[in-house]
């Protein structure tokens, strides 16, 4: 990727180990437990288990189409590339748009708790005022947005100090867990079966929850451009990330089973694993996983804000949206124009929360309206792997499972997800999601009539690789070659 007078995103910044890092830290394993695992017993109870290990399977499917078509692209866009021209550059910019929105709501989803965990250090009381709340997560977002605007370098040391604290008090307190003796209910291996859920609509709802959980580990597939040898170390990031996430998410979800009661997650539904660590460690333990949480919460804003920027920087670059959101910082080589975008809209929809009622009530609404989006763009992304490698896929059995049949799956169900799950979710929380999706249309339109050649793409086959040498002037002009190159595996 060239680096055009210092005006590209800077290659070869990230190495293996950090892309492995941010993925992890993209998919906020203690923050999702704690924000989403009242939503999740509410919607499967004692099935919350269950449904992480099912929709484990399918995000695998998933994590290996990433891992795939980041082989034959390098793009910051990601899926909004590799959609765009394979499927179709209609989809494609829905897929971008898709990942745009639902990681814009997140700012919110994730600032209003980063604040009251912080809150919660001093006064449970100062916790509960969704105004204080707003002021300490814009502060802890600013932090962040400045860490992302001074380069993929500099998230990653950030991110390493961060989510290295995080993951150590999440492990200690795993090794805790599986020694505590005050259970409220004895191990059940029906908490793994299928058999727990309300019908497959039941199980829809609590799927849809799960996508959640899992989402952000592809935030290693946007930061391409700036990873050394990324044809395979992104999606090989992605693939060790999401499979560390799904252990500490298994661990954690069967701890709260059989140490907490149904009453103790409904009371405490904005932080479940402040109760967790207080009943496994009286005095010491709630606030110690309050901290990590808060570590948690702080990461994946970073991680989520890199998402978007990036994904906004590659729509600029291809003229799909303003060409602005393409220029690059002369001395930080990042997207100051998509940060700083994203920067003021994110703050604005934060206080704009602050009247909507509790942290609770607002991530309940948020999260499910990001599943419906994230079910969109993953599902999209999973059918491009497939068509793009459609005609290596009876090369090798392992070609047909790894390369086809796995990650069609994962489409499938993503899609199954996102409709199953319509008649099950509030109106808010549909409005939201599908509303998101529907303002894209707006831009869509608007530069496909003016031309933009991201809607008259060379079509992208795994019998050949992408070769995109990107050059930044004032105008943002974007060019790549393709050459002949078979992937040698996944």
């Amino acid at each position: 990727m060239s680096n055009s007078r210092g005006r590209g995103l800077q290659a070869n910044a990230l190495g293996t180990f950090d892309t492995v890092v941010m993925a992890v830290a993209g998919s906020a394993p203690a923050y999702s437990l704690a924000a989403t695992t009242a939503v999740l017993v509410g919607a499967v109870g004692l099935a919350s288990p269950a449904v992480l290990l099912y929709c484990a399977v399918p995000m695998l499917g998933i994590a290996l189409a990433f891992a795939q078509l980041g082989r034959i692209d390098v793009n910051a866009g990601a899926g909004y590339s590799w959609v765009g021209r394979t499927l179709h550059p209609c989809l494609g910019f829905v897929s971008g748009w898709a990942l745009v929105v639902s990681a814009t709501i997140f700012m919110v989803a994730g600032s209003l708790p980063a604040g009251s965990m912080t809150l919660a250090l001093f006064d449970e009381r100062l916790a509960k005022d969704t105004a204080l709340a707003t002021v300490v997560g814009a502060g802890w977002f600013l932090l962040m947005l400045g860490v992302v605007l001074g380069g993929a370098r500099l998230a990653v040391r950030a991110q390493l100090l961060v989510s290295g604290v995080e993951l150590a008090l999440l492990a200690l307190f795993a090794v805790l867990a599986v020694l505590h003796t005050g259970n409220a209910r004895p191990f059940d291996w029906s908490w793994l079966g299928f058999g727990q859920f309300d019908g497959m609509s039941g199980f829809a709802s609590g799927a849809l929850i799960a996508v959640f959980y899992y989402w952000g580990w592809d935030v290693a597939s946007n930061l391409s451009e700036e990873t050394r040898n990324s044809r395979r170390t992104t999606g090989l990031a992605g693939l060790v990330g999401l499979g560390v996430v799904f252990l500490v998410f298994e661990a954690f979800t069967i701890a709260v089973n059989v140490i907490l009661s149904s009453g103790q997650i409904a009371r405490n539904s904005a932080n479940v694993l402040a109760v967790l660590g207080e009943e496994i460690w009286p005095g010491w333990g709630g606030k110690l996983l309050v901290v990590s949480v808060m570590l948690s919460t702080v990461a994946t804003l970073e991680t989520t804000l890199i998402q978007v920027t990036r994904s906004l920087f590659a729509m600029g670059r291809d003229r799909t949206m303003p060409s602005a959101l393409g220029r690059v910082h002369r001395t930080w080589n990042t997207p100051w124009v998509a940060i700083t975008l994203v920067g003021v809209v994110a703050l604005a929809m934060l206080v704009a929360a602050n009247v909507l009622g509790s942290v609770g009530e607002v991530l309940s609404d948020a999260i499910s309206a990001i599943g419906l989006q994230i079910a969109v763009y993953y599902g999209l992304a999973g059918l491009a792997a497939v068509v793009a490698y459609r005609k290596l896929l009876f090369t090798s059995p392992a070609r047909f499972v790894l390369g086809g049949l796995w990650p069609l799956f994962g489409s499938l169900f993503m899609f199954w997800v996102f409709v199953e799950s319509l008649g099950e979710l509030s109106g808010a929380a549909v409005a939201i999601g599908i509303g998101g999706l529907a303002v894209g249309l707006v831009p869509m339109l608007w530069y496909w009539h003016r031309g933009s050649d991201y809607y008259r793409p060379a079509r992208l086959d795994a019998t050949r690789t992408v070769d995109a040498g990107y050059v930044l002037d004032d105008r943002t002009v974007a060019r790549s070659h393709v050459h002949e190159g078979l992937p040698t595996d996944f």
